[in-house]
């Protein structure tokens, strides 16, 4: 079965991702489409295909062959571009994060679960390795009851000065939902807990109105941005657990450590700092075991000679297309994301904790 594969956006996270995913997955990448028509033609020229380039969304999504559309736009437009692909005929995967807020990414659940169609959102931090590894042994009980969390996505000065990530009405916020977003996920699927019982959260613009030559991408124009530049909470889920998030794109801090986890279980503690490390007590001793991930695999979601996370998770996809088993990313968790991401923000322009119902 060919998967043919129809591109909107061919920008950045296309070409670094998921072209080159696509591409060793085997699947066949037939469409492509750019506001910028340059951008498709680029992309086209790049990987040596003779996909078509289209001059209009609705021409490519016309297109009978396409399999699947891959969603590579700011994040204003997934919503709308995801419903359109769904409803004809297309499996969809769409970039993180899921939408601008929880309306729009419940509405493209809805519409998956009414056309039949499969949907996913790209959380590539999933397929490292250590983190595969922490899940199965998170699967498997070896930390116990895990009733503390933290979502590490701390960058010191690493603000995009490129595209329109400065723009709140195009992407919906600043870092919170740009990086905290993946470190919320990897959380959320590791505890395997998806019952938030209320968030408190505050958003902060302290460091982006003191321009600086520090970052990584160069200095940032303040005056163009509009989105905050660190934001922290604390979740109660029902059970009783505790998930803490620090997010930034520039804070004064010494360790900053992005899209990775601790875990705190009954049993034992883990995080994904630097490799996998295991932590707890044994014979009256403490230890800490350094995870040697380079001889072991998480098998419940291994792709052969794959090792790359971005091209595994494309290939996971693919997989879950020509054998019509659902995503390892669903709709209805990385929806549950969007709505703890609302009630951040939500939390810091009241001053009060968000409710779930």
């Amino acid at each position: 079965m060919d998967i043919c594969v129809g591109m909107i956006g061919c920008g950045g996270i296309a070409t670094a991702k998921h072209m080159p995913g696509l591409v060793k997955a085997g699947a066949k990448i037939t469409a492509l489409y750019d506001v910028n028509q340059k951008s498709a033609q680029d992309a086209a020229q790049k990987f040596g295909t003779d996909a078509v380039v289209y001059e209009t969304v609705d021409a490519l999504l016309a297109n009978k062959e396409i399999t699947a559309v891959h969603i590579c736009t700011p994040n204003k437009t997934h919503a709308d571009l995801a419903v359109r692909a769904m409803q004809a005929g297309k499996h969809v995967m769409c970039e993180k994060p899921m939408a601008m807020n929880a309306i729009e990414a419940a509405r493209m659940l809805e519409v998956s679960r009414n056309t039949n169609r499969k949907l996913t959102i790209g959380y590539q931090g999933r397929f490292r390795k250590e983190v595969q590894l922490l899940k199965e042994m998170c699967m498997s009980d070896q930390l116990g009851e895990i009733y503390f969390a933290r979502a590490h996505a701390l960058r010191r000065r690493g603000v995009p000065t490129w595209g329109v990530y400065q723009d709140s009405s195009l992407q919906g916020g600043g870092c919170l939902i740009d990086i905290g977003t993946h470190a919320l996920d990897l959380v959320l699927w590791l505890m395997d807990n998806y019952e938030p019982e209320y968030v408190i959260g505050n958003t902060y613009r302290k460091i982006i109105d003191r321009p600086t030559d520090a970052n990584v991408w160069g200095t940032w124009n303040s005056a163009l941005l509009n989105v905050e530049d660190s934001a922290f909470a604390m979740l109660r889920m029902k059970n009783g657990a505790t998930v803490e998030l620090e997010c930034s794109w520039a804070i004064n801090c010494r360790n900053a450590v992005e899209s990775n986890v601790t875990l705190a279980g009954t049993k034992a503690g883990a995080d994904t700092i630097k490799g996998l490390k295991i932590n707890g007590a044994s014979g009256g001793s403490l230890y800490i075991n350094d995870i040697d991930t380079n001889n072991k695999s998480g098998t419940s979601f291994d792709v052969v000679n794959i090792d790359d996370p971005g091209s595994k998770e494309i290939a996971v996809w693919v997989d879950a297309i020509k054998n019509d088993r659902p995503p390892l990313v669903l709709p209805e968790q990385a929806l549950m994301v969007a709505r703890i991401i609302d009630g951040i923000y939500e939390s810091s322009k009241t001053g009060r904790p968000v409710n779930f119902d």
